[in-house]
């Protein structure tokens, strides 16, 4: 297998594609209305119940702002909403590399975009499993698959993704949508310690990736 060495990468990168998924959907009435505010050409990917929150607070923006992950992938989800966003056109939108022929050779390939942007959240699996007389059942419905796989591919893209905790965000006075400085190319070096500056017109600060260890939630759908 050949081994990828990144060589070049921009300063900053334009938001034009973003992952929506969340199970506490709460922040996000705050959140959608500046992304789209400050990327006008953005289209946000989304699953289930986050994608009906989205319609009601995008409104008459969601035609032209929104679209269900299973439309973007041509693949329902599966029964209980066990396989939402495991899908290889998820995975080449997150981890594909911006100088990288191939990798840009996949996307048209595929008829796939390169994803910018990662909100999620994850299940309550400790405080889940906190509660008294819990079945197994209740237990392993809240193993989160999906929002983990969703947060490593686009930490491991950092040179390229951001991701955004909605709860981190919610609770950050200094994360909103105005000008900041470019992060230096290297400081990228440390993912957990890079601020985001990501959009087409304004950019936008984004919470460090250690924020993930935020989990008080409910399933997300």
């Amino acid at each position: 297998m050949a081994k990828n060495v990144v060589t070049k990468i921009d300063d900053g990168v334009a938001i034009r594609h973003a992952l929506l998924s969340v199970s506490n959907k709460a922040g996000l009435e705050s959140l959608v209305p500046q992304l789209v505010e400050s990327c006008a050409k953005l289209m946000i990917y989304s699953t289930g119940g986050t994608y009906a929150s989205l319609e009601k607070i995008l409104g008459p923006k969601a035609r032209q702002h929104l679209q269900q992950v299973s439309d973007y992938t041509g693949q329902p989800e599966m029964q209980g909403g066990l396989v939402k966003t495991l899908d290889f056109k998820i995975y080449l939108g997150l981890l594909s590399e911006t100088y990288n022929p191939d990798h840009q050779n996949d996307l048209q390939r595929t008829h796939a975009v390169a994803i910018d942007l990662v909100v999620v959240n994850l299940y309550p699996f400790r405080e889940t499993i906190a509660r008294p007389h819990l079945s197994p059942e209740e237990a392993r419905a809240n193993i989160d698959i999906g929002g983990p796989c969703m947060i490593r591919a686009a930490a491991k893209n950092f040179p390229r993704v951001g991701v955004v905790i909605p709860s981190s965000w919610r609770n950050s006075k200094r994360t909103r949508a105005r000008s900041v400085s470019r992060p230096a190319t290297s400081s990228r070096k440390r993912p957990s310690s890079i601020p985001r500056s990501m959009t087409g017109l304004s950019p936008i600060t984004w919470p460090r990736l250690s924020s993930v260890r935020s989990r008080k939630h409910t399933p997300r759908s």
